[in-house]
């Protein structure tokens, strides 16, 4: 009896092609890229390394690209004055990131700035494939093994190890093969239009400042344990004093002191530096020698008269959906029905309802529908929630006849 047939494995991607390059830290590097890339042809890949959990910002610590004709090349942006010259020469052309939104931000920052992009995480979603991360859809699709391994690591480090500037080279090496096939798989689908206008959405994105977020501190983990206005100001007293330390240090404020030290902190109120210390996250010591500025946060908050004491924010829009059926039944049978529209509507076309439509357009839409429904009215008020036509076309219509309210 012959043995079975193997079916040959993914093969591990080890080594980029031409070698690992060494970053580019010098004007005179940065102009023989700039050359290098103005001869090349086609799509740019790019990617960029922060060191989020190490540091406050969320600068780029090493950007990366690859062009047909123009090869790999790794830049520290940090002994830079900005990387303007390469934006010059690229801008034209498709850049092609995974995960785009989580990189656009800190290219603009060093003067990176796409006018077309593909999005390669964002593609995969639309075509429907469970696993979009890049070392999946890498080997899925074009049978090598990625390594993430060093995904996390503190990208601020200097020199950069040897084995993460290969990894990162690595990055942009099967990027743009990657999004040859997933652009046939979506033409396949007959999506490659509707990819098209969420890239576009994503360019359009990028370019506008981020939003700066009201009461920042009330996203600290564990506030809902926090009871009362007064213990609220703990916290907030708190907050604004790690988040200084930490833009001085440009460390990430978890670092400094976490969160959990911040909450238990607050519902305790410690007086003396003797009680504080017994909290959790206080035994550290660099979070001890910063004691007096922690319990001198906690007396700030103690001195505040009450009409200062922090308020419940005003929601904007509707409320936590768990609490439709107790402020507006009715309202939640609409949201019901809705989100029974959208589910069904992405099961037909192997989509994550998430990317046929923003669950929070939804939620608006169903709180407060149109005084007049028709698809007419719900189209506007849709692409006054951002929704791209490609989404209206495909649920506008039922979303008319499901948002009206039967006795």
């Amino acid at each position: 009896m012959s043995p079975e047939p193997t079916v040959p494995g993914p093969v591990p991607l080890l080594t980029p092609r031409e070698g690992t390059p060494q970053p580019v830290t010098t004007a005179g590097g940065l102009a023989e890229v700039v050359a290098r890339f103005a001869a090349g042809t086609g799509p740019v890949a790019l990617d960029a390394e922060r060191a989020s959990g190490y540091r406050y910002s969320q600068r780029a610590y090493l950007v990366q690209l690859r062009r047909a004709g123009s090869g790999t090349a790794l830049i520290d942006p940090l002994p830079l004055a900005d990387l303007a010259p390469l934006d010059a020469v690229i801008g034209t052309a498709e850049w092609v990131l995974h995960a785009a939104s989580q990189d656009l931000p800190c290219l603009a920052e060093v003067g990176l700035r796409p006018r077309r992009l593909f999005d390669t995480e964002l593609a995969a979603r639309l075509a429907g494939f469970e696993r979009v991360g890049l070392a999946a859809l890498t080997e899925q699709l074009l049978g090598y093994t990625l390594e993430k391994h060093h995904s996390a690591a503190d990208w601020s480090t200097r020199p950069l190890p040897e084995s993460w500037l290969t990894y990162a080279a690595l990055d942009v090496e099967m990027l743009t093969d990657l999004r040859d096939a997933l652009a046939a798989e979506l033409e396949r689908q007959g999506k490659d239009k509707w990819a098209a206008e969420e890239f576009a959405a994503l360019v359009a994105a990028g370019a506008r400042p981020p939003r700066q977020r009201v009461d920042p501190w009330r996203r600290t983990s564990g506030i809902h344990r926090v009871r009362g206005a007064r213990a609220q100001a703990r916290v907030r007293s708190l907050w604004y004093a790690r988040d200084a330390i930490a833009a001085r240090r440009d460390s990430a404020p978890g670092r400094v002191l976490p969160d959990a030290a911040i909450i238990a902190a607050a519902e305790l109120d410690p007086q003396d530096e003797r009680t504080l210390l017994t909290l959790p996250g206080f035994g550290g010591r660099s979070v001890r020698r910063l004691a007096r500025t922690w319990l001198e946060a906690l007396a700030e908050a103690r001195r505040l008269p009450d009409e200062e004491l922090p308020v419940t924010p005003a929601v904007e829009g509707p409320p936590p959906p768990h609490r439709w059926a107790e402020r507006d039944p009715v309202a939640a049978a609409r949201l019901a029905r809705c989100r029974a529209v959208v589910t069904t509507t992405a099961g037909e076309h192997n989509l994550p309802p998430e990317n046929l439509i923003s669950p929070d357009s939804i939620r608006r839409l169903a709180w407060t529908p149109p005084a007049e429904v028709s698809a007419a009215t719900v189209t506007e008020t849709l692409r006054g929630l951002g929704a791209r036509d490609w989404q209206i076309g495909l649920i506008a219509d039922d979303l008319a006849a499901a948002l009206p309210d039967t006795a």
